[in-house]
């Protein structure tokens, strides 16, 4: 198991790729995870890919190279949960604060309790051990695949798309943007988060079932749990409720056995 010795051997640099994809600089990965074995055959299968890695073994290590402006360089984290310095679910919760790039995270545990527990902190995917190297070469490209478009897919008849700019009494939706201001302030949301409530922004009083949402804002909804969604809201509710204590928290509205809505 790796220290912070074994991590000055730049353990990085070991894993780093050169290749290019497309005659364009490749998407580079940063995995964390203390079992250099699974780095190594993790990063040969993303290589593969075309992806270029780089690998630390501690999640203090990894907060640290992405908080040090190096988020803009990188497309996706894959991050074990089980590191023997900070859990992978606080650096989670501590790469939130400052960075919505997306996560994937590698675990022991597959209870589904856990894999909520790492939606809700922000996360993209959840892959249990023992897992194919491959599979996760395949999630991580459907991610960035899905990432790339800023605003919310347009839904289907009778959804109507939404305005380059949409305006309630309590939300200003700036579109081009890609933010929403709730109440006059700007809500730090996740990729995610602002996409679903941007959909039910769309439609006030509309009532989307959960195969709705997955379909309109994570595109690849066989890849996924339809409890993302009950994830998503929950963490929504809670940004609502921390701008407007007493009113944020009822904005969307549950509907039992049909889904969510967001108040007219």
């Amino acid at each position: 198991m790796p220290g912070a010795g074994a991590l000055g051997d730049n353990p990085a640099s070991a894993l780093s790729s050169p290749c290019a994809v497309a005659d364009h600089t490749p998407a580079r990965i940063l995995i964390v995870d203390d079992e250099p074995a699974i780095a190594d055959t993790l990063a040969y299968a993303l290589r593969v890919e075309g992806f270029d890695t780089v690998w630390v073994g501690l999640g203090g290590e990894a907060l640290a190279v992405l908080e040090a402006g190096g988020t803009d360089g990188y497309a996706l984290v894959v991050l074990d949960v089980g590191l023997p310095d900070i859990g992978g679910f606080d650096v989670c919760r501590r790469l939130r604060r400052f960075s919505d790039v997306p996560v994937i995270f590698l675990t022991a545990r597959a209870d589904e309790v856990d894999r909520i527990v790492g939606l809700e902190l922000g996360a993209d995917d959840y892959v249990p051990k023992p897992f194919s190297p491959r599979e996760v070469a395949s999630r991580v490209r459907a991610i960035l695949r899905r990432a790339r478009p800023v605003a919310p897919v347009a839904a289907p008849a009778p959804v109507s798309t939404p305005p380059a700019t949409a305006t309630t009494t309590r939300f200003d939706h700036d579109a081009d943007g890609a933010r929403i201001a709730y109440h006059g302030q700007w809500l730090s949301l996740t990729r995610y988060e602002y996409r679903l409530l941007a959909t039910l922004l769309a439609r006030p009083g509309r009532v989307f079932n959960r195969a709705q949402l997955m379909d309109l804002v994570w595109h690849d909804a066989e890849d996924s749990l339809e409890r993302t969604v009950d994830a998503h809201i929950k963490t929504l509710r809670a940004k609502l409720r921390a701008l407007r204590e007493g009113e944020g928290e009822g904005e969307i509205e549950t509907h039992r056995g049909l889904g969510y809505s967001l108040r007219p």
